[in-house]
Order: structure tokens, then C-alpha cells, then sequence
């Protein structure tokens, strides 16, 4: 067992020697002008959000409201306390965990399944998995609004992660990641008298951190981002999330009770999670985009 792990580990520096390398061109002056103008028309639209979080009313009508204000932290404390918007991100965070944890188990349980395991018609069964991709979520809201209903979990955690659980993308990723493992080390751990259980916890899940790590960020930032079913399925607002909170806020201002300098502060909050883990988690993160390209 000893010598698999060492030679699983081998492996898994070379692989990630292959996709660690680096290719430099160089670039003209004209594309680099391009580039620049590109990140500028993506952060742009954020530094505006970001500064007029920090004004008394956020009404921008020339250039020289875009300049920050001095009622960022009295803005973001209302926000946060007086309109609860915590409480929606604490049950975003909660929701985005349970999802994320439950697609791992479920996925790397698939994905391993249709690599490693002989099972007839497993080609079929994984265009099938792959067929659910091509079948638009909102068709399956009304069998799922009846089907919540009818099991009790209406207003609750349960409904807005367990039927998210289940994910062919990830199963994909996954799939496609095991298929990069070299064969030799499944031979040696049958030799080894490994069994399917152990090889997944010591050999096949160290070898796919970076992946496992990039896959997790990509399902939280999806499971973050849910609106239209927490907003079906969710009736009290205590309950809600964080997507839903900022439309709860929009619903205020559009009331005449609040300014859209609020707003702006919850959607910066809403922005925070989801940027500073693709920002930590960079690395694995490009890894997995490019096994998936693969």
C-alpha cells in the first residue's frame, strides 16, 4: 500500500508538472490595449456598485458622484442589521455547503463508477447523465413545487439543496479527470489487494485535489447564485437567501423606503464570498477548466 501511495503520488506531480506549464507569447502593444479595455468594462460596473455603497442616497447623475462617500459603514451596518441581510447570507452559505459537499460525494460516487467499474451499457448510462444538461430548469419546477410539497420539506434547507445534488457537469469534470489517471496505478492497487473503497480515499482522492477543489468553487458560486427556486419554494423571509434579499431590498426602493446606496452595499456583501474563493482558489480552478476542455 505503502508503494501504490508513493507512485500515485509520483504520478500526480507529473501530471500536474504537464498543466502547471506555462507558454508566454509575445503580445503587441494593440493587444494589451485590448486586454485592459476588456477587465476595465468587466470591473468597471463593480468599482460604481462598490462607490455608491458608500454614499447617503446612491443617485449618480454626473461624473463627480462617482467619488466615494462617507456612509459606507453606516450603509453596510443597516443592511446587514436593520434589513437582515446576514441572515440571507448565512443561509446562502448554508444552502451552498450542503450543495456542494452532497455533489461531491454523489459525483466522485458516479464519476468513479463509470471509470473504474464494469457495468453494462455504462457508455448509455453516461449519456444519459449527460442528457439531463439539455433539460432547462425551469421546466422541472412545477414536479419539483409538487414534489417538495408533497414530502413536507417546503420552507425548509432541504428544498433548495437536495434537488441540487445531483449534477452531470460535475459527474463530466470528474470523468474526465479519472480518465488522465494512468491505468498502471488501478493494476498495482489490485495487486496490492486494494479494495474499491480504499483506492478512492487513499489514491484516487489525492490524486484529484486540485480538481476536487476547482469543481467545489464552480458548484458554490452556481449554488450562490440561486434566485428563482429559493424565491418558489421559500415562503418565509427569515428563510431566504442571499439573491432574494437583494430583490427583497429593490422591492423597498421602488417603494420610496430605501436608497439605492443600500442596495449596492448588499450587493457588494453578496459579491464578497463567491470572489475572494475564486481568488484564493485560482490555481485549481484554471486546472479544472482545462481537464474539462481536454
Amino acid at each position: 500500500m505503502v508503494e501504490l501511495l508513493q507512485y500515485a503520488k509520483r504520478c500526480t506531480d507529473a501530471l500536474r508538472g504537464d498543466s502547471a506549464a506555462e507558454t508566454t507569447y509575445d503580445a503587441k502593444p494593440g493587444t494589451h490595449l485590448q486586454l485592459w479595455l476588456l477587465v476595465f468594462a468587466v470591473v468597471f460596473p463593480i468599482a460604481v456598485a462598490v462607490i455608491v455603497s458608500t454614499k447617503q442616497t446612491g443617485v449618480v447623475t454626473s461624473l463627480g458622484d462617482l467619488l466615494p462617500g462617507s456612509y459606507a459603514v453606516e450603509n453596510y451596518r443597516e443592511a446587514l442589521v436593520d434589513y437582515q441581510f446576514g441572515r440571507f447570507m448565512w443561509n446562502s452559505l448554508a444552502m451552498s455547503l450542503v450543495i456542494v459537499v452532497g455533489k461531491l460525494v454523489v459525483s466522485v460516487f458516479a464519476a468513479m463508477a463509470i471509470v473504474y467499474y464494469r457495468i453494462p451499457y455504462k457508455d448509455l448510462v453516461f449519456l444519459v447523465i449527460l442528457f439531463t444538461l439539455l433539460l432547462p430548469v425551469p421546466v422541472r419546477f412545477i414536479p419539483l413545487f409538487q414534489l417538495m410539497n408533497d414530502l413536507g420539506w417546503s420552507n425548509t434547507i432541504l428544498a433548495i439543496t437536495v434537488p441540487y445534488i445531483a449534477s452531470a457537469t460535475t459527474v463530466f469534470i470528474l470523468r474526465q479527470h479519472f480518465l488522465s489517471i494512468p491505468t498502471s496505478i488501478v493494476e498495482t492497487a489490485k495487486l496490492d489487494g486494494v479494495g474499491p473503497l480504499r483506492f478512492m480515499l487513499f489514491v484516487l482522492l489525492p490524486m484529484s485535489k486540485g480538481v476536487l477543489v476547482g469543481v467545489s468553487i464552480i458548484m458554490f458560486v452556481y449554488a450562490w447564485n440561486q434566485y428563482l427556486w429559493p424565491l418558489i419554494i421559500i415562503d418565509s423571509e427569515a428563510n431566504q437567501v442571499a439573491q432574494v434579499g437583494l430583490q427583497l431590498l429593490q422591492g423597498d426602493v421602488q417603494g420610496g423606503q430605501l436608497s439605492w446606496s443600500l442596495v449596492m452595499a448588499g450587493s457588494t456583501l453578496t459579491l464578497l464570498p463567491p470572489l475572494l474563493l475564486m481568488i484564493v482558489f485560482r490555481k485549481p480552478l484554471l486546472e479544472t477548466f482545462s481537464i474539462q476542455q481536454k
